[in-house]
């Protein structure tokens, strides 16, 4: 059985896989999260809908981010599907609920408006947590061949 070399240090997934696996989540993360607070806000929804909004549009753009490339490598569309639901359900939904708790948490972050240093603030230092706190999962669940693992099987050769 073949395992991914360049993934695996002394029996785990290393520090570096697993930030690029962030990174790539927490781009499609950061894009839905932010449309969804500029589009919630800036349409005056109550915080609940604007963070519904966010939420839905994360995970959009986080699985359309992976079956992108898993696409490209000649997948069809219901399997690229599942390799995106497999790899990255775990990963928006940490993230998500990081960010999210962090903005809600910051004092008048949902009310500043979309003009107000305090809400881009606020909204920049929540992706920076959810990427550091989510960094270790996908570490773990690399490292135990789920998560972003599932998308590398794709990528070889490219």
């Amino acid at each position: 059985m073949e395992h991914h070399e360049h993934h695996h240090h002394g029996g785990g997934a290393s520090w570096a896989a697993a930030a690029r696996a962030t990174l790539h989540c927490l781009t499609g993360c950061a894009i839905g999260e932010v449309l969804g607070m500029v589009v919630g806000t800036g349409l005056g929804l109550h915080n609940a809908a604007t963070v519904a909004l966010s939420i839905v549009l994360a995970f959009a753009f986080g699985y359309g981010l992976t079956m992108r490339g898993v696409l490209r490598a000649g997948v069809g569309l219901r399997a690229a599907l599942g390799v995106a639901l497999a790899a990255d359900t775990v990963s928006i939904a940490v993230m998500e609920l990081l960010d999210n708790l962090v903005v809600v948490a910051v004092p008048g972050a949902m009310d500043a408006g979309l003009t107000s240093a305090l809400f881009w603030l606020s909204l920049a230092f929540s992706l920076l947590v959810a990427f550091l706190l989510t960094t270790p999962v996908n570490r773990l669940m690399i490292a135990r061949g789920r998560g972003h693992a599932v998308v590398h099987r794709y990528h070889q050769g490219h």
